[in-house]
């Protein structure tokens, strides 16, 4: 069974280049961020046609958006509203898998825009209070519980090494002290286990995301790991295999993060 989390920055802009991904790699379920479009706008015949007969859309005009697609059964479950704001940035459902339901939540978090202080800067602020009620809803609502599966595009990354510089990014959004302690509180709130660091140990560099103001993003390589795959403890044992797809990066009018896949053993 293969998972892949993957912001797409516009679905039906890069349909062509998910088209090539499934073809090519045809994991079981695709975990969506940043579709961009309203749920009736989402392309799903065009998922349908590739074998992905099983959908779930979570849209907003223009920006934001989360989805699941699957080979096999869903049932949604939520489409939690954090921080009352109307976004859509989080969806989950239950598939089975290996002969039993697992439950998959799919988030994309705020990025925080650029100045990393919530006296000055609202997006900040907001990115902020929406990680503490996943901490907060993590804990009450018990969502490690059993077979569970968190992924998405977090915004931020939290490792000395999930950043091409630890120095130079400290005071940058998405590396921030502040924000690391955030999100490690998230991962903490549900035991969850952080899947691309079992494979890729953290004394290593690992990037899922390359900005698209590099003049050449391959040769200067400074990236950042900001797509996460959590599993619960009782999925730990499970995790089989890890590919962070780095070369759809270069592909053509390519999205700034790449496909992050973690195969599961039956």
């Amino acid at each position: 069974m293969k998972i892949t989390t993957w912001n797409i920055n516009s679905v039906r802009l890069r349909m062509p280049l998910v088209a090539h991904f499934l073809k090519t790699r045809a994991p079981d379920i695709l975990c969506l961020q940043e579709t961009k479009c309203r749920d009736a706008e989402f392309p799903v015949r065009d998922f349908n046609a590739l074998g992905y007969r099983n959908v779930v859309i979570n849209g907003q005009k223009g920006y934001h958006g989360v989805a699941i697609v699957s080979k096999n059964p869903l049932r949604l479950i939520d489409k939690r509203d954090f921080c009352e704001k109307g976004d859509a940035r989080h969806i989950s459902a239950e598939v089975e898998i290996n002969g039993g339901p697992l439950t998959l939540h799919n988030f994309y978090v705020p990025a925080g825009g650029d100045e990393p202080d919530r006296d000055i800067n609202p997006k900040f602020a907001h990115k902020l209070d929406f990680l503490d009620e996943m901490r907060d809803w993590i804990k009450k609502d018990k969502i490690a519980k059993g077979r569970a599966m968190l992924v998405g595009d977090l915004n931020i990354a939290p490792l000395e090494h999930d950043v091409w510089s630890h120095k130079a990014l400290l005071k940058v959004v998405s590396h921030t002290p502040v924000e690391v302690e955030k999100l490690t509180a998230v991962f903490r709130a549900g035991k969850w286990i952080d899947a691309l660091r079992r494979f890729v140990p953290a004394e290593e560099k690992l990037y899922t995301w390359w900005s698209y103001r590099a003049a050449d993003w391959a040769a200067s390589d400074r990236g950042r790991r900001l797509d996460h795959i959590l599993v619960s403890e009782e999925l730990g044992g499970a995790l089989k295999r890890l590919e962070v797809l780095k070369e759809a990066r270069g592909w053509e009018r390519p999205s700034d993060h790449v496909p992050v896949t973690i195969e599961l053993s039956e």
